[in-house]
Formats: C-alpha cells, structure tokens, sequence
C-alpha cells in the first residue's frame, strides 16, 4: 500500500475553545496519510467533550418575560432575559420558547409564519419544531435551542442556558465512529460523492440518527465544504468565511472529508468506487452528489485567460481583483450571471451582460418580473445586451480584450464570466448500470433511492418525483432541497422509510434586495401580480390552469413562507383566491 504518513491532532475541549468559536472555521489540522504515495488528508481523532450547558449553574438564568395573558394562541413574541433573547410562543394554549434567530443566516423568526406546531423562517424558509427546536426543513444545518417556560402566578417565566442565549442555535446530538479498530483505509461503510449540502446533510443525519460506522465524504474541491450559493452573492468570501462547519466538528463526529479526490468510476456489483488516481474505496452504502458542472462557451477564443466560470471561492476572489475598476462582460442572464452583475456594478468600471432572451429570468419569474429586474439593473449600471450571443473572443498579448457579439457589437472587456447553465457531473457513471435519463440526471424515487439496492442520490444531479405537483419528476437545482436530498437519503439508508414531500424554496439577493420564491412553476401559463413592481414592492403568483404552482416576492415577507405553508399542508390554491387581492385564505379562513 506504500507509506502511510499519520499525523494525529490534538482538538481543544470546549471550555477552551471560547476565542476559537469566533472564527467560523477551526484551526485544527487535518489527519493526512499516503496512499500509493498521494497523500490524502482524512479528517478524525480525539474527541472533545461536549459541555451540556445545564451542568453548570452560573450559565442558567431565570426571568419573567410576561403576563399569561399578554399573547393570544399562535401568537409569537421576541422577549429578553437581559443576556439575550428567545421567541416565546402559545399555541393551543401552551407556551414554548426557542431561539429567536435563524441559525442559517440570523432572520428574527418572530416574522415568520407559524404553523402546525413549527416556525418558518421569513427569509429562507428553513423551519422549526416549537417544542424541540429542532430543524424540520432546510437550509441550515442547526436546531434552535429550547428554553424551559414555566407559569407561576400567571406570569411566564423562561430558564435558559446564557451560553445558548448567545449562540442562538444548537447542533443536534451525534454518534462517533465506534468501529475504528482493525482500520482498514481502503473500505467503508457509507462513501459520500460530493460535498454540497446533500453530502454534508447525509453523514450529519447519519451521525444524528446513532449510526457509527464510518462516513467518508470525496470532493474535488480543495475545501470542506462550504456556502456554495455565496459564492456569486458576496464574492470576496474567503473558504473559512463561508466554511459550512470547521475542521474540529469533522474531527469530533468522525466524518472523513477527502479532498482534491475524483471518483472516476463505480463499480456496482463488487461496490468499490474507483478514484481517478487508482485508488479504490469499497462502500456499503453510496451517495451521489456531485452536483453540476458549469457549461462553457463553444466559440473562438473560449480557453483564454481572465474568462470564468465560477465554481470555487478561488475562482470569484480572482474575479473580483481582475474586475475592479475594469470592464466586465457577462455572458447569460442566469442566477450566477445577475448576481455577479450585482455585485460587480460598483465595483467595476462597466459591466455588460450578454443574453439570448429579450429579458432576464423570463422562464423562471416571467416576463414582467424579469422586466422589473432589468430596469433595477440598468438603473445601477449595468448595460443589457439582449437576444444575441458571443461569437468570439478577442485577445491581445494574451489577454481577454474584447467579446464579440453575432449582433457584430463588439464590447471591451478585461474579464469574462459565464454563466450559461450547468449539466449535472454524472459522466462517471456512464457505464455503472446506475439509471440515468436522457439529460444525465441521475433518476430516484421518493426515497432518493436509484434503481440499484444501496445506492442512492441527492442535490442537483437527480430527478425526483415532486409531490407538489402530482410525483412529476423532476430537478430542482436549488439549496434548500439539496439539504432536504441528503437528509432523506440518510434516513433510508437506515431503512426509515421516509419519502420526500418538501415545497422547493430558494432567494436570490441583487443590489441589496431579495427576490424569494417558493413552488415549482416550470410550465406556468399566467402570473398573477399584486402590489407594485415599478416600486419592487410586489408578489407574482405562478399559475397553471386555475392552480397556483409557485410564488416569488420581493419586500413583501414573509409572504412566500404563508404561501409555502400552504403548499406543505397539501392545499391547493386556486387561481381565483389570488385574482381578489384579498389574502384571507392564506391565514385558513376564507375559501
């Protein structure tokens, strides 16, 4: 097997850990060992012990936060202890307190919807068990904590945990890999492909749900994984900045992360997956979620330096530095394309954004949305080439100097970013006898299960039947479902028999401003528009035949967390409740 090199590391306890928690990502180095003379790096060892914040009685405080009759049943409240808050909430004539912030991006969940026993986040949609705390959709990857509320004298108090008042969330208990003797570094138990959301929600919930045999997750990515979706939304992000968990929470629950590794095969009846290098892993169980690849240009001149498509935090740092004060064409009007455009339009001396639509996000929000968002865009800059496409690109002394249109336009630029779409990275399985459709989406049913016994998939590469809209399938290309993905997929690899029925949910964020959206309106036939788009002040309902499909808003939360409550209910929505303006039936009552 060649020379194994083993570096051990030493991890922090928590107590010690106070001035490390500041920085979102740890400093611990990883476990690196040779194989076949590569080294790999590997990430396990000594656990630190986890401090129950209860164990220590000068982190409880205690305080009244109200009258019994002070909220009505479904109401929330943000209440303070004096060292922090907690969202207080009666239902069914109970009271709860949980954290009050999204442990994803910090939303005030008091502006989020209540319903069924859970809190929606008015942002992202992430939700929330109110008894528990605990996450129920995504994204995020923590819980909230929970507070203990007891009634004396008709006045509400809360107990809580000062240091969980601070952090606002709480990572759910897991298992450690308990079988760890007579290690044998080419075999496992569970081999994740990818480390999006959909990997590193897979081996979480594997490690939540008591599984302790080993995880090992390959990525080709250089990183942990990481906020991938930031990367176009704020793109001078460094890795640790936008690092999903730190080195130390891999070491402690034992999920091996192999980077800069390539799985080039996989072969399904002896179950060993076959790297690039030569280096082969047997698996018991597998996940597929290697995501998508960016398209590239097919015309002249596409291999050039200073032309981009953006995958990594390496890449949209590069961007940024070349764009600064520069001329930036873009090339497509995509979600990648607007946010870059976005964040480049102060930054960069022009920028030009190429399409072959007549208005951006025209299959996605429709005409007039797209159209709002344009004037939005021009209004900051940024200069609409429409219905035309690249037809080359210029050099001089090697470098990028103009993009060519077949308009014959010819637009100077110093750096270029594509961002025409992606084809899912499933190339590799090709020949494996895993089912793959005509597009090369990996097809799974409700359960994430492909058509092979112990194999399943998650994230952008799959289809998947959607409940929403009568178990078509489909591929949802977006974060929150790639969370819900990995999640599902963990349960039944544990033969829980959980089928996925979760509403698709995602936001873009431009100049400052969001756009959110829940449903699926692939194949809508009328949007339905309240409020002011002029003003960017609206919501757009998507509607096919009489039923509404899908919904996007902007500053008009938390709207499209309702609407998605809805969906999840299993309620139809119909045509004529959103024609009136009058939205009573978002509440229950009405029709």
């Amino acid at each position: 097997m060649g020379s194994v090199e083993v570096k051990i590391e030493v991890v922090i306890p928590e107590k010690e850990r106070n001035k490390e928690e500041m920085s979102p990502n740890g400093k611990a180095s990883p476990l690196i060992y040779k194989v076949n003379g590569t080294t790999r790096h590997y990430h396990l060892e000594e656990h630190p012990i986890a401090g129950n914040p209860y164990h220590n009685p000068k982190d409880v405080v205690e305080a009244s936060v109200c009258h019994v009759k002070d909220l009505e049943n479904g109401q929330m409240r943000e209440v303070d202890l004096g060292c922090g808050k907690a969202l207080l909430i009666k239902d069914n004539g109970e009271f709860h307190a949980v954290g009050h912030k999204c442990p994803h991006y910090g939303a005030p969940l008091v502006k989020g919807v209540l319903s069924k026993g859970r809190v929606r986040c008015p942002w992202h949609g992430a939700c929330f068990n109110i008894g528990t705390g605990d996450i129920e959709d995504f994204p995020g990857l923590d819980s909230l904590p929970r507070f203990q509320v007891k009634i004396e004298k008709e006045k509400v108090y809360i107990r809580a945990s000062k240091q969980a008042l601070q952090t606002q969330r709480r990572t759910k208990m897991m298992a450690k890999c308990i079988s760890l003797s007579n290690y044998n570094l080419s075999s496992t138990n569970v081999l994740i492909i990818g480390a999006g959301a959909a990997g590193l929600v897979c081996a979480e919930t594997l490690r939540q749900e008591g599984f302790s045999d080993r995880i090992v997750m390959c990525t080709m990515d250089r990183h942990l994984p990481y906020d991938r979706p930031k990367l176009s939304k704020s793109m001078d992000s460094h890795p640790e900045q936008i690092a999903l968990r730190s080195k130390e929470f891999f070491c402690t629950y034992d999920i091996e992360v192999l980077t800069e590794m390539q799985v080039a095969a996989v072969d399904i009846k002896s179950k060993i997956a076959v790297f690039k290098d030569g280096f082969k892993m047997e698996y018991n169980k597998l996940l597929i979620a290697t995501g998508n690849m960016p398209k590239t240009l097919s015309c002249k001149g596409k291999e050039m330096e200073n032309v981009f498509n953006i995958r990594t935090p390496e890449d949209a740092n590069r961007v940024v530095k070349l764009a600064t004060s520069k001329n930036v064409v873009i090339v497509g009007a995509s979600f990648l394309g607007m946010e870059v455009a976005a964040y480049l339009a102060e930054r960069a001396h022009s920028v030009s954004l190429v399409e072959l639509e007549h208005v951006p996000f025209k299959k996605f929000f429709g005409e007039r949305v797209g159209r709002a968002v344009m004037k939005m865009f021009e209004n900051n800059r940024v200069k609409f080439y429409m219905q035309t496409e690249v037809s080359e690109l210029r050099e001089q002394e090697g470098k990028l100097k103009e993009v060519v249109l077949k308009s014959g336009k010819v637009l100077r630029a110093d750096v270029c970013v594509v961002g025409v779409g992606a084809v899912p990275a499933t190339a590799f399985l090709k020949q494996s006898g895993i089912n793959i459709d005509s597009k090369g989406f990996v097809v799974v049913n409700k359960m994430m299960q492909t058509n092979i016994p112990g194999v399943f998939a998650a994230g952008d590469a799959v289809t998947f039947p959607l409940a929403l809209r009568n178990n078509k399938k489909v591929n949802v290309p977006h974060w929150q479902m790639a969370h819900m993905h990995g999640r599902i997929a963990a349960l039944n690899m544990l033969a829980h028999g959980t089928e996925i029925s979760t509403v698709p949910y995602l936001w873009t964020a431009m100049f400052g401003k969001s756009i959110r959206y829940a449903g699926h309106g692939e194949g809508f036939d009328d949007v339905v528009i309240q409020g002011d788009l002029d003003e960017l002040k609206f919501v757009a309902f998507y509607t096919k035949s009489d039923e509404v499909v899908a919904v996007a808003s902007m500053n008009y939360d938390p709207i499209v967390s309702k609407v998605a409550e809805v969906l999840t209910a299993g309620r139809t929505i119909r045509k004529r409740d959103v024609e009136t303006g009058d939205m009573s039936w978002l509440t229950g009552k009405g029709s």
